[in-house]
């Protein structure tokens, strides 16, 4: 069964075949900002299994940095997903409609999280980013 997720106006909508994985949540000042929260929550996919079913025409493209980026929706300012090399490679998982099916495995750049946020005991954290298999 497909994944689904769209913005928060409902103007823009995708599906993913296949499953999300290596969902993580990232609370660097980067991107407390570009997601408006105390972190983000997001996970990867496989491009090749990506498709923008409604209002792809209607998403903003920001590079963040060299060969990396967000889209979001020009109408309510949902990011939908970051991409890599022009491609979707994951998803933000508030955007994701109903389970998807997938958890946190872990939290990078605690080191510089908000001073104002508190991590639950028991989380696997990271000061930076996560080691490299």
């Amino acid at each position: 069964m497909p994944i689904t997720g769209e913005c928060f106006c409902g103007s823009i909508r995708y599906q993913v075949e296949g499953e999300l994985r290596d969902a993580r949540s990232c609370h660097c000042s980067r991107c407390r900002k570009a997601f408006s929260s105390q972190a983000s929550a997001y996970a990867l996919i496989d491009a090749d299994r990506f498709t923008w079913l409604q209002g792809e025409e209607l998403l903003s493209r920001y590079n963040s940095q060299q060969d990396f980026g967000l889209q979001f929706c020009r109408r309510c300012g949902s990011t939908l997903c970051g991409t890599y090399k022009g491609a979707v490679h994951g998803v933000t998982l508030g955007c994701v409609n109903g389970d998807p099916k997938v958890a946190i495995g872990y939290h990078i750049f605690v080191g510089s999280r908000a001073s104002w946020e508190i991590m639950p005991d028991g989380v696997v954290a990271y000061d930076e980013s996560a080691p490299q298999d």
